[in-house]
């Protein structure tokens, strides 16, 4: 199967979207819920994941119990100082939710939906969904995945994104099985309509700039204030295209085990405090709030 790659998008005349608030951009609070599904010995799988807060220094095969812990510290330690921050201000966000780590902690992601956070599936396995072999598969894993954070929240998520690439085949298995959204693009600064499996698909672009990734990267963020001032400088780029008649979305993404960290978490809770402070001159939604308005206001052709 071949992706055919767009290169134009919407071009120079782009939609002018009005968010629910009035507001021109709209801002996506992301949580990633995916401890506990990442690669590890303790699973069964032949090495445990690399990428994260320490360099592993253990051979293939061997269990290591750091890298673990540092997966546990995000569940037992970062889940509740977002919860808190969230609630205190009365945010929701979306929480990208791996299906195995539901499966291991229900009574966790029970609690963070019915805080009033939006539920989205985000792979069985903390994995690229690139790696899917075959379609059939990688079906199987999705809706075992829909059905364990079901089961588990009582909200049947109805969005989707994967670590990495998808396959060539993700968005037709999405839209054959009822998906609001995707959210594997990392090209517009606005949702958008695409054909899989013959029918409209509507993609919402994530970000990797504005993502607390970023503090692992060797070239990335360092003090908190780093990842708050470079949110701050993108809303102020957006909000001055707004005032020219411009329309956005912006996602920032979190992490429970990277910016739950006591001195990371001051970097999200000086983003939540500058949301606070714009008012109403961003709509910050949850993804499928996003998805909704969006098709409405602009149905695909």
């Amino acid at each position: 199967m071949t992706i055919i790659r767009d290169l134009r998008g919407y071009g120079r005349h782009r939609p002018e979207i009005i968010w629910p608030n009035g507001a021109r951009v709209a801002v996506s609070l992301v949580i990633n819920f995916e401890e506990g599904a990442e690669l590890a010995v303790e699973q069964g799988d032949a090495e445990t994941e690399r990428y994260g807060e320490v360099q592993p220094t253990l051979p293939m095969g061997v269990r290591d119990l750091v890298q673990e812990q540092v997966f546990d510290y995000g569940m037992r330690a970062g889940l509740w100082r977002f919860l808190d921050a969230f609630a205190a201000r009365d945010t929701k966000a979306t929480l990208m939710m791996c299906g195995r780590a539901v499966e291991r902690v229900p009574d966790l992601a029970c609690i963070a939906v019915e805080a009033g956070h939006e539920p989205a599936v985000h792979g069985w396995r903390w994995l690229p969904h690139a790696l899917y072999a075959d379609a059939a598969t990688e079906r199987h894993d999705i809706v075992r995945t829909r059905d364990v954070i079901a089961t588990a929240t009582g909200v049947t998520p109805v969005g989707f994104m994967t670590r990495g690439s998808q396959s060539p085949w993700t968005r037709d298995l999405l839209a054959e099985l009822g998906f609001a959204y995707d959210c594997n693009a990392l090209d517009d600064d606005l949702p958008y309509w695409t054909k899989a499996a013959g029918r409209p698909l509507l993609v919402l672009p994530y970000g990797f700039d504005t993502n607390d990734m970023k503090f692992f990267h060797p070239n990335g963020f360092v003090q908190p204030e780093d990842f708050s001032n470079y949110v701050s400088a993108a809303l102020r780029t957006l909000l001055a295209e707004a005032a020219r008649g411009g329309s956005s979305m912006l996602t920032v993404g979190f992490h429970l085990r990277i910016s739950g960290r006591p001195a990371r978490f001051a970097g999200v809770e000086a983003i939540l405090d500058t949301l606070a402070q714009l008012g109403d001159r961003v709509w910050v939604a949850r993804r499928g709030e996003i998805a909704a308005h969006f098709g409405a206001v602009m149905p695909p052709r």
